[in-house]
């Protein structure tokens, strides 16, 4: 489990630097986007009240709490479900990435009463309307990771 706390840990704490970075100190909320490597990486601000893709996002303080204790719950399952479980190192691993980014949305929630998302990318002709940010990665990945990693073993084969 210690596993899983560092890396909620370094996850949690990268994306919050990252937020800071982004949105206070280049200043992401005034300027709304800067182009890194266009078209392939860009910073655009975007405030997400709901969930993925803007969905739920109404802005109600409802919706925030809604979303909040939902992020909660979700990352207090994954800690309950691979300490019943033990998935082993990437399973933790995976279980840590999923943990730290939901808090740092939860974060995020508590403090602008939205996400912050920044990150756009786009290629080959294709222009992405959407942004996201390390936590979205994080989620993402643990989830996969998760699926990958966790699970009952088959039974050896000469067993009963």
């Amino acid at each position: 489990m210690r596993l899983v706390f560092w890396v909620g840990f370094w996850t949690f704490l990268l994306d919050q630097a990252t937020k800071y970075l982004v949105v206070h100190w280049l200043n992401l909320r005034t300027l709304h986007e800067i182009d890194v490597l266009p078209p392939f990486l860009n910073l655009r601000m975007a405030w997400n009240y709901g969930i993925n893709f803007g969905l739920l996002g109404d802005a109600s303080a409802a919706t925030r709490w809604v979303l909040i204790a939902v992020a909660l719950i979700v990352a207090g399952g994954v800690i309950w479900w691979v300490r019943r479980d033990p998935p082993g190192r990437w399973g933790y691993a995976a279980a840590g990435l999923m943990v730290g980014g939901a808090l740092g949305n939860v974060v995020d929630r508590l403090l602008y009463g939205a996400v912050a998302d920044f990150l756009n990318m786009s290629c080959c002709g294709f222009e992405n309307p959407y942004a996201f940010n390390v936590a979205d990665i994080a989620v993402f990945a643990g989830a996969f990771g998760l699926i990958l990693f966790t699970g009952r073993k088959d039974a050896p084969k000469n067993a009963p």
